[in-house]
């Protein structure tokens, strides 16, 4: 039931490296419980150039404290993990241990900041702790 219902996608500025707390402040609207995050990531995915790129943003750790303080129950992000670059676990520890789901690696090219329906519907891998999932978003 988390994977499916009404998501806020926030577009967040070329400008931002780190999704802070401080960056999310006043931006997120009440209620929501599921919050995609546009950024420049996305701008990866239209390069088309297969390369892992490291410069990608992601929410610290002190961003995470603030999604969980929110009450959010998902989390996604557009590029391929929620952190920032050698700095993973202390973001995915606050967020797993707020039974936060996390989808990572979405194409939000083209899509503009606002409420949608999101459908996210991953394959049943028994004894996995993730799986691919195919995301669509309706309007």
């Amino acid at each position: 039931s988390t994977l499916t219902g009404k998501a806020y996608v926030l577009y967040l500025s070329r400008e931002v490296d780190v999704i802070s707390a401080s960056v999310l402040e006043d931006k997120i609207p009440e209620g929501v419980e599921r919050l995609l995050l546009h950024t420049r990531n996305s701008t990866f995915w239209e390069q088309k150039d297969g390369f892992f790129h490291t410069d990608f943003v992601g929410v610290d750790k002190d961003g995470a404290e603030f999604i969980a303080r929110k009450g959010i129950r998902l989390v996604g992000i557009d590029y391929l993990s929620i952190a920032p670059y050698k700095r993973s676990r202390p973001t995915h520890e606050v967020l797993l241990k707020n039974n936060i789901i996390i989808l990572e690696g979405l194409n939000l090219t083209g899509i503009q900041e606002g409420f949608y329906t999101l459908y996210c519907l991953p394959l049943k891998i028994p004894g996995a702790d993730g799986a691919p999932a195919r995301a669509i978003l309706i309007r």
